[in-house]
C-alpha cells in the first residue's frame, strides 16, 4: 500500500495564511493612512467649526453683558462688553460699534457716542440701520439740547436740523413689523418714537432759529391800545366830581357833619 504524503498540503496552506495575513497588515496600514490623511485635510474644517460655534457664543454673551450692564446703569461694563463684539464680528459687524454708541450716549459721552452710531450706521443693512436711525438722531438732538443750555442756539438748531435729516432719511421698510421686531428695544414702538422725534425736532428747531433773528427782522410788538378821546373825557369829569366831593366833605367835617368815603 502506498502512503500519501501531506506534507506540500500542509506548506500551501501556511503560505496561504502567511499571505492572508500580510494582505490584511497591509490594508489596515493603508487604511490609517487614509484616516490619518483625512484627520489632517479636515482639520481646518474643523477648528473653523469650533471657532464659528465659540464666535456665536461669545457674541451673545458680550450682548447680554452689555445689555444688563446699561439696564442698570452701568454704563462703563456695558461700554466694555459692548467692546467684547468687535473681534471677528463677520455676522453682524453693526452690532458692536452700535452697542459701544448706545453706553456712551448714556454715559453723556455725546461726540464719543455719535461717531460710533454712525460707523454703525455705515456697517448696517435692510432693517438694521431702522434702529440705528433713531439712536443717532436721539444722541444729535441731545447734543444740540446741550448746545442750547451752554447758550449756543445756533449750534444747538444746528444740531437739530441734522438730527431731522437723520429721521427724515429713515426707511419705509422701518415703519413695518419686521422692523419692529428687530428693534433693540420691543417696547419702543419704532413708528410712533420716529413721528414724535421729528416733531419735537421741529420744534426746537424753530424756536432756536426764531431768537437767531436779527433785532429788525422781528416781527415789530404790537403797540397798547390807548383810550379814546371819549373815554379820557369821562374819566376827567369823574375826577373833578370826585374832587369836588373830597372838598365839600371836608368843608362838613370842619363843621361837625359826617360822610362816607367813596372808592375813588
Amino acid at each position: 500500500m502506498t502512503t500519501v504524503s501531506t506534507e506540500p498540503s500542509a506548506q500551501s496552506a501556511s503560505a496561504d495564511a502567511s499571505a492572508a495575513a500580510s494582505a490584511l497588515l497591509a490594508s489596515n496600514r493603508k487604511r490609517r493612512r487614509i484616516r490619518r490623511w483625512i484627520a489632517i485635510g479636515t482639520l481646518p474644517l474643523t477648528l473653523a467649526a469650533l471657532l464659528f460655534v465659540g464666535k456665536l457664543l461669545s457674541m451673545y454673551a458680550f450682548a447680554h453683558q452689555a445689555i444688563s450692564a446699561y439696564v442698570v446703569d452701568d454704563y462703563a461694563g456695558s461700554e466694555a462688553s459692548a467692546h467684547g463684539q468687535e473681534f471677528l464680528n463677520w455676522f453682524e459687524p453693526f452690532k458692536a460699534p452700535f452697542n459701544i454708541g448706545t453706553a456712551l450716549a448714556g454715559a453723556e459721552k455725546l461726540p464719543e457716542a455719535r461717531a460710533e452710531l454712525e460707523k454703525a450706521l455705515e456697517l448696517a443693512h435692510g432693517l438694521e440701520v431702522c434702529t440705528v436711525r433713531i439712536n443717532l438722531a436721539l444722541v444729535i438732538e441731545r447734543q444740540g439740547d446741550a448746545a442750547v443750555a451752554d447758550g449756543d442756539g445756533a449750534a444747538g438748531a444746528e444740531f437739530y436740523g441734522e438730527a431731522l435729516t437723520i429721521t427724515s432719511e429713515t426707511p419705509e421698510e422701518c415703519n413695518s413689523e419686521d422692523a419692529q421686531k428687530q428693534s433693540s428695544d420691543p417696547d419702543r414702538d419704532m413708528q410712533q418714537t420716529k413721528e414724535d422725534t421729528e416733531d419735537r425736532l421741529k420744534q426746537k428747531q424753530q424756536e432756536q432759529e426764531q431768537q437767531q433773528q436779527p433785532e429788525e427782522e422781528k416781527p415789530e410788538e404790537q403797540p397798547e391800545p390807548q383810550p379814546s378821546e371819549e373815554k379820557l373825557d369821562e374819566l376827567k369829569e369823574k375826577l373833578e366830581q370826585g374832587q369836588q366831593e373830597r372838598d365839600q366833605r371836608q368843608d362838613g367835617e370842619d363843621g361837625g357833619g359826617t360822610g362816607t368815603d367813596k372808592p375813588w
